[in-house]
């Protein structure tokens, strides 16, 4: 394991930027077996550095290390710029993390496991190190390489945001790895405690449905419109510019944007503009296919698709636990709703994972094999100790979104009962998006919370 520095360069606002990449085994049980790079960016607010200039002066700030949501994407850079701004006015200096397999770390997609002649059980085999559990290691092995030089015990934890997922990643951190914490700030991403994701997906399925409602309360034409373009999907083979399919399934998968701020908005556009091209054209053009296409993504981002459920699992399998929940439900099912009135609305679906988007994503044809093997794999190890959060010392700062599609806000508050040392900003009036639409005040906020002051 080991660490290469590239040569720094300074960003507008006397902002340094120093470029790293670390080299760490894809199996920790295996040091010396494969390695893969982790890439992670350091941002040092020279304005901030007391003696800026100076290589100690910059050391001396401490680090926050942000963890991304997902699973499965890479740091986006305008956040890093955004939020980054607004965590170095609180005296960090920042850094980065492309999760392992994401962005400019070693990267996962299919046609690198094609170009390996990776069969199916291997590719599975390889993706299992890619959840929470290893993250943290790779996190834990960088702060060694970053701050183990530092002579204060104190100055070598450093603090963690995790966002999304990447407050996952915290629990499992807080669980396993506390000792190298000084402090947590989770946005939207308290984990669920659960071993399996049904309890995830029967929880967020209602969620879902509450959202539909609000969408077709606003939008009531396009009850008959989405009927309208399913019909069509149902009678067409409509290819998308990268070769993948746009079926009734994906069409309906828009519905993951209904947890972010203007979302609905965003695929009332998208049915607006289909309806348009049928009426106008008798097809749909192809800006209408290249929008779905930018709008989902799962191609570019195959682990948000293959371990998405996985990230749940603990000693049991996933079983394609969404489409299994879904189908209790017949307003999500196209076969029963096309048979009713056309005034009955079809649901769309949320951020679920479905065997079909194995078949209708280009890119994610080549990993149906190993996602089939994952979804009936039980052999997950643990990603949380219970006992070792009721024990927490570590403070954690969580903004919690009570109408979050995504995190359920019930199994939320199961999971803080558990953790000692929690305090969170809960709110209504944030989606699960909240810190890129609200940054400044949530930031806020958080920090407040962390000082711990009672009336």
């Amino acid at each position: 394991m080991h660490m290469e520095e590239l040569e720094p360069y300074i960003l507008k606002g006397s902002i340094k930027v120093i470029d790293r990449f670390f080299s760490v085994p894809v199996d920790y049980a295996e040091p010396d077996g494969l390695h893969i790079r982790i890439f992670v960016r350091n941002l040092i607010p020279l304005g901030e550095a007391k003696g800026s200039g100076t290589d100690a002066a910059e050391s001396d700030l401490p680090y926050l290390l942000y963890l991304q949501g997902g699973p499965g994407f890479g740091v986006d850079l305008s956040l890093s710029v955004d939020l980054g701004n607004a965590l170095h006015k609180k005296k960090y200096q920042t850094l980065w993390l492309d999760p392992r397999g994401t962005g400019l770390s070693t990267p996962i997609t299919a046609d690198i496991f094609q170009t390996k002649q990776m069969d199916d059980e291997a590719i599975a085999k390889y993706l299992k190190h890619f959840r929470a559990d290893n993250i943290v290691r790779d996190c834990e092995t960088i702060r060694h390489l970053l701050l183990d030089g530092k002579k204060d015990p104190e100055a070598r934890k450093w603090t963690i945001f995790g966002q999304s997922f990447g407050g996952f990643c915290a629990a499992t951190y807080l669980s396993f790895h506390s000792d190298g914490l000084k402090e947590v700030f989770i946005a939207g991403g308290i984990p669920p405690m659960v071993d399996s994701p049904d309890a995830v997906y029967e929880a967020l399925v209602l969620k879902v449905e509450e959202r539909n409602k609000v969408y077709y309360t606003k939008y009531p034409q396009d009850v008959r419109n989405v009927r309208r373009i399913l019909g069509f999907l149902e009678g067409n083979d409509v290819v998308i510019p990268n070769n993948g399919n746009l079926t009734v399934s994906r069409w309906l998968q828009l519905g993951i944007q209904f947890g972010f701020h203007g979302g609905i908005d965003r695929v009332h556009q998208l049915v607006f503009r289909a309806i348009t091209d049928l009426d106008t054209f008798g097809k749909l053009s192809y800006g209408l296919l290249d929008s779905v296409q930018k709008t989902q993504s799962f191609d570019p981002n195959p682990i948000y698709a293959v371990l998405h459920e996985p990230i749940y699992c603990q000693g049991r399998m996933a079983n394609w636990s969404a489409h299994r929940v879904i189908q209790k439900n017949d307003r999500f099912v196209w076969g029963k709703v096309k048979l009713m009135s056309d005034d009955v609305a079809i649901y769309f679906t949320g951020e679920m994972i479905f065997p079909d988007m194995f078949e209708d994503y280009h890119h994610l044809r080549p990993l149906r094999g190993a996602a089939e093997l994952l979804a009936h794999d039980e052999d997950w190890p643990m990603l949380y100790d219970k006992e070792a959060l009721k024990k927490n010392k570590v403070k954690v700062n969580a903004a919690t979104y009570y109408d979050d599609m995504y995190v359920d806000f019930g199994l939320v508050q199961q999971s803080v009962s558990v953790i000692s040392n929690v305090e969170q900003f809960i709110t209504n009036q944030s989606f699960h998006d909240g810190i890129r639409k609200h940054m400044e005040s949530i930031v806020t906020t958080l920090f407040d919370l962390s000082k711990r002051e009672r009336d």
